[in-house]
């Protein structure tokens, strides 16, 4: 092959590389036989099994998932349709997707859902030029309290394109309203919010809401979905478009994905909604049935006509979300939601009785809240390590002078004698 094409070496292919792009060498080692592979992975997989209590939340948690959730997405009929790109896709796949996005709207008090996208931070974004589209205004303001994941994954996607981003600060943990009324006006084109926000606090934005709605804005809420199961709903509060990480609903940490994000609207803006949306109808015969009703992307609307460039859902965990849903239903994860609160209100006064520890509370919390240490929380973290705990999430990691302040999460996985394990190993390394 190299004398057909005329160079004398492989490396010859690489010239153009200059050298600080150019990997050390391009001599591979001798390929190796499947057996030797899977002992290969199999002895650095190892290194992984020193499991930890995980402590540690930021949008993605360790919560339980029925066997039966994997059992049934595990069936062929399931497994093999991981995208459904034709509208003649199979009633199986359809259904299970209108199911999801029914549970969604529940979940959320919402009138629309579209069958999903990639995952919270794109489900955000996606929202966020909803906004754009309807109001025809490009200044965003949003609440620093949402996800720096998020928003920086928003900042990389908008970078070229000329919208006015407007961040406020949070306020010991909580949404700073004097900040956001202040920056309101005809050019806003949404108010993104986030609820239990990044540090863990509850909050009830039908106020800002209603200040939003008065000059034309609309109001974007980024959810953790479990917390649904006891918190007021957006719906509620009147917010416009909701969004949020699938991963709590039946899906396992698995180092990062896949996972999903979820959008729900009111039903005058469903033209506007990016992905696809399936809908219940009649056949020729009168038969019930499932149908893609609406697929405003770019493989079916030509160029800026469409609502978004989203090359797909992940229409696998959608269809493991409903599952989970429907399992635990809706007394369920009422309960699941309570545990979570409950479990992390115990933790919090065990916690708060170490020397070295403040609990930060200006506002009630649902499972997720910040500790004040007297060490940099990225030492603490590391220490904690080999007492057997991922202990946290650093938050000076995002916040400039947060870097003594560590966000604990407590699902309801955790025992009491986890949590008073943890107390103890934390007590220890604050010494």
């Amino acid at each position: 092959m190299l004398a057909t094409i005329g160079v004398k070496s492989v490396d010859d292919l690489f010239v153009d590389i200059k050298p600080q792009h150019a990997p050390k060498s391009f001599d591979l080692p001798v390929g190796l036989s499947e057996y030797e592979v899977m002992r290969k992975l199999t002895r650095l997989a190892l290194k992984n099994s020193n499991e930890l209590i995980p402590f540690i939340g930021g949008g993605y948690y360790d919560h339980y998932v029925p066997v039966a959730c994997q059992a049934l997405i595990s069936r062929g009929e399931f497994y093999t349709a991981y995208t459904p790109y034709q509208p003649e896709c199979a009633q199986g796949t359809l259904q299970a997707l209108f199911e999801f996005q029914s549970s969604i709207c529940a979940l959320t008090d919402m009138d629309v859902a579209n069958a999903s996208v990639y995952e919270g931070g794109t489900a955000l974004y996606e929202a966020m030029m909803m906004a754009i589209r309807i109001t025809g205004r490009k200044k965003i303001v949003m609440d620093s309290g949402v996800s720096p994941i998020y928003r920086k994954l928003i900042k990389s996607y908008t970078h070229n394109l000329s919208f006015e981003f407007v961040e406020t600060d949070v306020l010991h943990g909580q949404t700073d309203r004097v900040a956001i009324a202040k920056l309101l006006d005809k050019k806003t084109a949404a108010v993104i919010l986030q609820n239990p926000n990044f540090f863990g606090t509850i909050d009830d934005h039908a106020d800002i809401v209603e200040k939003a709605h008065a000059v034309g804005a609309l109001v974007i809420e980024s959810v953790y979905p479990i917390a649904l199961g006891l918190l007021k709903t957006p719906g509620a509060m009147g917010v416009d478009i909701v969004t949020g990480e699938g991963q709590s609903l039946g899906l396992s940490l698995s180092f990062g994905g896949p996972y999903l994000g979820f959008m729900a609207t009111r039903k005058k803006f469903i033209r506007q909604m990016p992905g696809r949306i399936v809908g219940e109808t009649v056949d020729a015969q009168g038969r019930r049935c499932f149908v893609n009703t609406l697929q405003a992307r770019e493989q079916h609307i030509r160029r800026e006509k469409a609502t978004s460039n989203i090359c797909t859902n992940v229409a696998l965990c959608a269809t493991q979300a409903a599952i989970f849903m429907s399992l635990l239903g809706k007394s369920g994860l009422k309960t699941m939601a309570q545990l979570n609160l409950d479990k992390a209100e115990f933790a919090r006064q065990e916690f708060s009785k170490i020397k070295g520890v403040e609990v930060k509370r200006s506002s009630p919390t649902f499972n997720e809240f910040t500790l004040a240490l007297s060490k940099d929380a990225n030492d603490v973290i590391e220490a904690m390590i080999k007492h057997g705990f991922a202990a946290g999430f650093p938050l000076g990691r995002y916040y400039k002078g947060m870097e003594k302040y560590l966000l604990v999460a407590v699902t309801e996985k955790r025992t009491k004698e986890e949590i008073m394990a943890y107390a103890k190993a934390l007590a220890e390394v604050l010494k």
